[in-house]
């Protein structure tokens, strides 16, 4: 069990302050000032643009190696706040990092691939009591997914995953893509968290290289959790329809659906032990260490 946290601040206006190694969550009303150690924040998410934060508040976090995050109005995040200094070798590592092959960057984008198609296929498996013939897509991606099974697979997933042959993935839409925004807001943060933990640059991506986006490596590393997210949202719009409020309970089911307990390889573990594990294994990839990540066999 993990005491990392996820902390949404959404609902009320609050100020956040530091007070002897604790974060001070101030909401000025009846509920008063709500207090977490600072080595426990995971992740601190500003939903809310009424919000007074302090340089402590910030410097602290960053400090405890959490993150915080801004999100817009699609609940997409705006801006994330990162640890400058999480290890001891980490220039060493960023050196390593932008020298990887080709070959090397293209080996790992396909064993992510095949892991997220599996992870897909476990959650349409465990929704539909049936896995859509993804378990064969996944053993068919080759180095670099240059058959772009990946796409293949979304093709069939995400009509099945909703019961919907007309869903499609679009985050402008109104419907449960605001779900989906949030919950993948979430999970990138966590996993570029982990990839500054292990001393790796979260921009310098295998396979993601929007100029765009300055979280590239953490686009990468998070595909096969992604499912995480798609089963939490899945559930919700299965009992409240797609256009439930992005509240304070669907954003706790959300979390939950995340930083639960999962069952991976024969183990429960959590995604902060997962994520750390497979980023782990990224650095010993990059180094000729190994050639194979930890990722989930789900």
């Amino acid at each position: 069990m993990t005491d990392d946290k996820i902390i949404d601040i959404a609902d009320s206006v609050v100020s956040l302050n530091v007070r002897l190694a604790n974060l001070v969550i101030d909401c000025g009303d009846e509920i008063g000032k709500t207090m977490v150690p600072l080595n426990e924040v995971a992740a601190l998410v500003l939903s809310n643009p009424h919000v007074i934060m302090t340089n402590a508040a910030i410097a602290g976090i960053a400090a405890s190696g959490g993150i915080v995050v801004v999100t817009d109005s699609k609940f997409q995040p705006a801006g994330m706040l990162l640890p400058l200094d999480s290890h001891y070798t980490q220039g060493e590592r960023f050196r390593m990092q932008a020298a990887v092959a080709l070959p090397v960057q293209k080996r790992i984008w396909q064993q992510i691939v095949r892991s997220k198609i599996q992870a897909q296929a476990a959650v349409l498996k465990r929704l539909t009591n049936h896995d859509g013939g993804l378990p064969h897509l996944s053993s068919r991606v080759t180095s670099g997914d240059t058959g772009n099974h990946e796409a293949q697979a979304a093709q069939r997933y995400w009509p099945a995953v909703f019961n919907n042959p007309h869903f499609r993935r679009n985050r402008e839409a109104p419907d449960q893509n605001r779900l989906l925004n949030y919950g993948y807001a979430i999970l990138r943060a966590l996993t570029a968290r982990t990839i500054c933990g292990v001393g790796l640059h979260p921009t310098l991506g295998v396979h993601h290289h929007n100029r765009y986006d300055p979280f590239a490596l953490a686009s990468d590393l998070m595909e096969p959790f992604r499912p995480l997210v798609d089963e939490a949202v899945a559930r919700i719009v299965f009992e409240q329809g797609d256009g439930v409020p992005l509240g304070k309970d669907v954003k706790k089911s959300l979390i939950s659906g995340i930083t639960g307990l999962i069952e991976v390889d024969g183990e429960t573990r959590t995604i902060f032990s997962i994520l750390a594990k497979s980023a782990s294994s990224l650095v010993a990839v990059y180094s000729g260490e190994k050639k194979k990540l930890f990722l989930p066999e789900w």
